[in-house]
């Protein structure tokens, strides 16, 4: 049985410590294929450097909408570099995080909306799925999709339980991809939108070190735990744990376009 994480970031401080043996224990729990986002410029590049080093593991680039600068001018000299970088390098899989974060930041949702929907602009060019993060901003992540179509999609990662947003990404033809949040006890209507999700849209991550899944709540997050993930939706769909793990291998596979 073998498992693919489709949203980590094994850049992050937290992997200092253990990173390259963490990565030979997770490839040996089956954990066959993973993709480290990019968020930020710096992240971005050290996304990269890892999908170089190691030939299971691809990468994302782009600008989160917590991590813009404050000007547009330094905006669009961080989004030119971060086009560069892709351009040049193939392990590369889609441009993001990119999105929209009202909860932690309300004082520049323009400049948030702009970023959004220029790295947009670089996905079409580019020929490449975006990965979305949306917190606390639904509507106008939705609005900036339906007047902006991706021509190759993308996925809501570490997609928000709210109803509304995953049945209009749905009819945007957008993946869903499901973290620890849905295997937590106060998570109420995680089986519902579970079950509303068809397979073949459905992507599994655990967004580490982050948002570890229960039994491991409050512990640091790896790519080993997308099982826990796996193992919530099988439950929910009454499905065989195996099933969930070829269908979301091979659906992020497909998206990515992975070798």
């Amino acid at each position: 049985m073998e498992f693919l994480d489709s949203h980590c970031h094994l850049d992050d401080e937290k992997f200092n410590e253990d990173r390259e043996e963490l990565i030979k224990q997770i490839k040996e729990a089956g954990i066959t294929k993973l993709i480290s986002a990019g968020y930020s410029l710096e992240s971005s590049k050290k996304a990269i450097k890892l999908a170089k080093n190691y030939d299971f593991i691809y990468a994302t680039a782009g600008i989160s909408p917590n991590d813009i600068p404050q000007t547009k001018e330094e905006l669009w000299k961080m989004i030119e570099e971060i086009k560069e970088e892709i351009k040049q390098n193939k392990k590369i899989v889609a441009i993001g995080e990119i999105g929209l974060d009202y909860h932690w930041n309300e004082e520049n949702k323009e400049l948030q909306k702009i970023a959004f929907i220029n790295q947009i602009q670089i996905a079409n060019e580019l020929n490449l799925p975006i990965v979305i993060h949306t917190r606390e901003a639904v509507s106008d992540t939705l609005d900036i999709l339906k007047k902006n179509p991706v021509k190759q999609k993308g996925v809501f990662h570490c997609c928000p339980l709210n109803r509304e947003l995953v049945k209009e990404a749905l009819k945007l033809e957008f993946h869903i991809s499901f973290a620890g949040p849905i295997t937590f006890k106060n998570s109420k209507n995680a089986e519902e939108i579970i079950k509303t999700v068809p397979n073949e849209k459905i992507l599994i991550e655990t967004d580490s070190p982050y948002l570890s899944p229960e039994p491991l709540r409050g512990k640091r997050n790896d790519s080993r735990n997308v099982k826990y993930i796996a193992k919530k939706i099988a439950d929910s769909k009454n499905e065989e744990l195996e099933k969930i793990a070829e269908i979301t291998y091979q659906n992020a596979k497909k998206l990515f376009n992975l070798k």
